[in-house]
């Protein structure tokens, strides 16, 4: 072979050696192994949130504290394996601050640990889901259970929330003992109209002593009161909910309850008749009605609670402002009280189990944004929005009307923003 020969297979050789190099160091750098990029870039989304490119359009940029990913990823960032609590992105109570206050139902379990740090971030209102409600508080005539209440009332004021009080008067979680005579007979059984009248008169007796103990001792501490709840049943006789309560003392029983905590409490509190589905005309009509009346005859009522339990298909937003605007008409105040929105319709018992379908979160987050849109749009009449709840983990939806997973609050199982999260927070814009 001759030298020139030589030397061009040489180059060749080369050529290729460098050319299997330059492949090599390419494929290494552009596939590093499953293309997570680095932490300092990575955006942190919950399973169920989409991918960085599918991102709700609204969600805030580096500006506004939120982290964001470097570049399109392949697949969402996984939600964490153990619950936490995401510390760069925003806060719903600070977010709505020039708006209305933001609460969330605890329990007192939920004063330690991450779901507190995640309530300490988002809300700046609380309200007890369950141990302030009748059977809880004053489980016997003689017998009031200030402990579970009192953790929640410190938790609070050490982390400077406001409080709502849930609630004075209900038909169920009550004491049987409201309705029992000296005898320990059910006054719903008794026939005789004389005997009847006594027992009206005691029933009354009872509320307003257990009315003005609670209020008196939590008038300090809490502002926000509901009085008397779910009153209102449109299939029951007069569309009066069919009570114990109403069985034996009519409508009597609500004014007593709010007259006692007007005097127990001073002109300060603020008190309010709460009920669910205040957005279907028959039942808020039925409802307006009944407040009207008690206004007119001088009951101290300051405001309406809209529990607003809905579900991402229904009611309309239109009829739940509606419902709201109404009331405002008589110079009431309004309140969601008790706001969650179920992943199912009302009639569905399916169950999605934990692959809860993209279409539905999605439909779920641009409900909630519409939501809030209407409700910060209508301010002037909507003074607060509690959740009932914080997180999914946490839900009476897990259970009611059947036994199944649901997801109708703005953070996931693991306490990751959820799309409807970022829906909320984007409604501004």
């Amino acid at each position: 072979m001759s030298k020139k020969s030589t030397k061009a297979a040489l180059y060749t050789v080369i050529g290729v050696v460098l050319l299997v190099i330059l492949l090599f160091v390419t494929n290494r750098y552009e596939g590093n192994g499953s293309g997570e990029m680095p932490d300092s870039t990575q955006t942190e989304l919950s399973a169920d949130a989409p991918a960085a490119e599918n991102e709700p359009a609204g969600k805030p940029d580096e500006k506004d504290g939120a982290e964001r990913s470097a570049a399109p990823s392949a697949s969402p960032v996984p939600t964490p394996a153990e619950p936490s609590v995401q510390t760069d992105i925003p806060s719903l109570a600070e977010t709505y601050a020039e708006f209305f206050p933001i609460g969330a139902a605890i329990e007192p379990f939920q004063t330690e640990g991450l779901k507190a740090e995640l309530l300490k971030k988002h809300v700046n209102w609380l309200v007890a889901e369950n141990v302030m409600k009748p059977d809880a508080i004053h489980p016997a005539e003689d017998q009031y259970n200030w402990t579970n209440a009192d953790r929640i009332v410190a938790f609070a004021k050490e982390n400077g929330m406001e409080l709502r009080f849930h609630t004075l008067v209900w038909h169920t979680q009550v004491g049987a003992w409201f309705f029992k005579d000296p005898e320990g007979n059910l006054m719903t059984d008794e026939t005789d109209p004389a005997k009847r009248e006594a027992n009206k008169k005691l029933l009354l007796e009872r509320l307003d002593r257990h009315v003005r103990t609670i209020v008196d001792r939590y008038k300090d501490d809490i502002a926000s009161w509901d009085v008397v709840n779910e009153v209102i049943e449109p299939a029951d006789p007069d569309g009066m909910r069919a009570s114990d309560w109403y069985k034996i003392a009519g409508a009597d029983y609500i004014a007593t309850a709010f007259r006692a905590a007007r005097e127990a409490g001073g002109p300060d509190i603020k008190l309010y008749i709460n009920d669910y589905g205040t957005d279907d005309p028959k039942k808020r009509d039925r409802l307006y009605e009944l407040v009207k009346g008690l206004l007119d005859e001088g009951v101290p009522i300051d405001g309406v609670g809209h529990q607003t339990h809905i579900d991402v298909y229904g009611p309309s937003i239109e009829n739940i402002m509606a419902s709201m605007q109404k009331f405002a008409e008589l110079g009431l105040d309004n309140i969601v009280t008790e706001l969650d929105m179920s992943i199912y319709s009302w009639n569905d018992r399916r169950d999605y189990g934990a692959d809860i379908p993209e279409d539905i979160l999605t439909k779920q987050a641009d409900r909630y944004g519409e939501l809030f849109r209407a409700f910060r749009e209508n301010k002037e009449i909507v003074s607060g929005v509690v959740f009932w709840g914080i997180a999914d983990d946490h839900s009476w939806l897990d259970g009611f009307p059947v036994k199944r997973t649901n997801a109708p609050l703005l953070f996931d199982r693991q306490y990751q923003a959820k799309p409807a999260f970022w829906s909320v927070i984007d409604s501004l814009e």
